[in-house]
């Protein structure tokens, strides 16, 4: 266990909230465009789309699980964080 005065631990905090709130931003604008190559007729491209997205987190969130519970936490924050960034410019573009 990491002690709070350890600048090592703030360091893993913040990569995994940095990490997570980039993965974020990725998969959720994936999403959106997902849902654009959907109407527009493109499933096949959409499929794909929607496979990158879960193996790229999927992938992320399993390494964030060898950092520990709270690098995981952080990088689920910044996931949340990211989620409603992009609701809110998604929203904005769609109205």
């Amino acid at each position: 266990m990491m002690a709070l005065g350890d600048p090592v631990f703030w360091l893993r905090l913040g990569a995994g909230f940095g990490a997570g709130a980039l993965l974020g931003l990725l998969y959720f604008h994936g999403l959106w465009w997902q849902s654009r190559l959907l109407a527009g007729g493109q499933p096949g491209r959409a499929l794909l789309l929607t496979v990158g997205r879960l193996v790229l987190l999927g992938g992320a969130l399993a390494l964030a699980v060898r950092a520990g519970a709270l690098p995981l936490l952080a990088m689920t924050l910044g996931i949340l964080v990211a989620r409603k960034a992009v609701i809110r410019r998604v929203r904005r573009i769609a109205l």
